[in-house]
């Protein structure tokens, strides 16, 4: 992983910002975007005093302009990216069929889903010059299976994501490039307080941290070139879901 370059969208927070630690100790450089310069500016200061390479680029990864422009100015700088890590997202608490509006839908669709075409599109070339890079896109439980509480459009986004990412798989590993889905139940980040019902105190710390997912990332990212690992799917050992069908059922 030394001096390779990584550019994690949503890394200022949650499993972003525990990829971009593990990768960092790891040696590479790491290019941070997010919408929140501030939020950056301050996890970027954090890894820079662990000694990690650090960069950051404000970014709204729906804005397709906007990533095309970020993504050129990277390998610009740095010839390429080696690893593109796609953990931007987005939920809503009105997030049923009954709640939902068509604004909040699109935007979902677009933060979820459509980013992470725009982000590979931005790297894919010069990946192809090289001859090698991996894509790693951060899915969800909600993107194998269907859970009403992950809502319509977050459920539908996220399992496209995951059908996107191995259509990349398909296309790209004649040029050297692989792509790693990774679907994650319950991860300890703010993602979860957008939550109608938030998880209390207790329940999070059952739950997958950040710096877990950073163990995963690192170790698909640290494999030969030769290996893909086409996807993840990781829980808690304490799933909710699964601990909910211990509950005594309505009906006997």
């Amino acid at each position: 992983m030394q001096d390779k370059v990584v550019w994690i969208t949503g890394g200022a927070t949650g499993i972003g910002i525990g990829a971009a630690r593990a990768l960092g100790d790891a040696g590479a450089i790491i290019i941070l975007s997010g919408r929140r310069q501030s939020a950056l500016d301050e996890a970027a200061q954090e890894l820079r005093a662990a000694g990690i390479q650090c960069e950051t680029e404000a970014l709204d990864a729906a804005d397709p302009q906007a990533v095309a422009k970020v993504g050129a100015d990277i390998v610009s700088r740095h010839r390429a990216v080696d690893i593109l890590i796609y953990s931007a997202g987005l939920n809503v608490p009105d997030r049923f069929l009954s709640q939902i509006g068509a604004e909040d839908w699109r935007r979902m669709v677009d933060v979820n889903l459509n980013g992470a075409m725009y982000c590979a599109k931005a790297v894919l070339p010069a990946m192809r010059e090289q001859r090698s890079g991996l894509i790693i896109n951060i899915s969800s439980w909600g993107g194998k299976y269907v859970v009403r509480q992950a809502g319509s459009a977050y459920t539908a986004a996220k399992h496209a994501v995951v059908a996107f990412t191995e259509s990349l798989n398909i296309e790209e590993c004649v040029n050297g490039i692989r792509a790693c889905v990774i679907c994650p139940a319950e991860v300890s980040t703010p993602f979860l307080d957008s939550r109608p019902l938030k998880p209390t105190e207790e329940q999070r710390q059952t739950f997958l941290q950040p710096e877990d997912l950073g163990r995963v990332i690192r170790c698909v990212a640290e494999l030969p070139a030769r290996a893909c690992v086409n996807e993840i799917l990781i829980s808690p050992t304490l799933n909710p879901l699964y601990v909910a069908q211990h509950q005594k059922p309505a009906f006997a």
